[in-house]
C-alpha cells in the first residue's frame, strides 16, 4: 500500500486529502483545520507520496465524496481501494462497513456477527480505529451498543463523527458512552 501520489480538495466540510496508487485509493484525510494541516498529515501517512493532478478514477472519487460531503445520497461502493498492506482482518472489517448506506448505522457488534466473529465487537472497534479509508470505508456509521456514538479518530473526534451522521440524514439521538460517577468534592486545605 504505497501512495505514488496525493492530492488535497475543498470540500463542504473543509480541505480532503485523498491518496493513491496504481491500484487504487490508498488513504483519505478528513479536514484537520487547514490545507496545510491536513496536506501534512497526508505526507506524514503517506510518505513518499508526490502531490500531483489525480487520474481519472481518483477525480471520480473525489467528486463523489464531495457529493456524499454535500448531503447527497451517494454511496462510494465502486471506488478502488488499494488493501496492500492491510491485515486480512481489518480487509474484512472494511468490506462489510462499505456495505452500510448512507443514513443508516451498525453496532460494532453487528458488523461483527455479519463477519461471523459473535463477541468481536472490540477487535471490529480496533480495525475502524485503523481505517486509512475515511468516508469511503463508512466507520462514522458504525456505533457503539444500545445507540451509543463509541469513538472517532479524525480531528473532532465524535463531534466530526455527529457531524457527518448529520449530514446523511441519519437519525442519531447521541447518548454519554458510559455513566459518569459522581465526582467526589474537592476539599482544599
Amino acid at each position: 500500500m504505497t501512495a505514488r501520489g496525493f492530492t488535497v480538495f475543498e470540500s463542504p466540510i473543509g480541505p480532503v486529502g485523498i491518496a493513491w496508487s496504481k491500484a487504487g485509493i490508498v488513504g483519505v484525510q478528513l479536514p484537520e483545520g487547514s490545507v496545510a494541516r491536513t496536506r501534512a498529515r497526508l505526507r506524514e501517512r503517506c510518505p513518499g507520496a508526490v502531490e500531483g493532478e489525480p487520474p481519472r478514477a481518483v477525480r471520480r472519487a473525489i467528486d463523489a465524496i464531495t457529493r456524499l460531503l454535500r448531503g447527497e445520497r451517494t454511496t462510494l461502493g465502486d471506488i478502488d481501494l488499494d488493501m496492500d498492506g492491510v491485515p486480512p482482518f481489518h480487509r474484512r472489517v472494511y468490506t462489510a462497513a462499505r456495505s452500510i448506506p448512507p443514513g443508516e448505522t451498525l453496532s460494532y457488534g453487528e458488523l461483527a456477527t455479519r463477519l461471523g466473529v459473535p463477541g468481536g465487537a472490540r477487535a471490529v472497534g480496533q480495525a475502524l480505529a485503523k481505517n486509512p479509508f475515511a468516508l469511503i470505508v463508512p466507520c462514522h456509521r458504525v456505533l457503539a451498543a444500545s445507540g451509543r456514538l463509541g469513538g472517532f479518530t479524525a480531528n473532532g473526534g465524535v463531534s466530526t463523527k455527529v457531524g457527518l451522521l448529520t449530514l446523511e440524514g441519519t437519525p442519531i439521538t447521541p447518548k454519554p458512552s458510559r455513566p459518569r460517577a459522581p465526582r467526589a468534592p474537592r476539599v482544599v486545605a
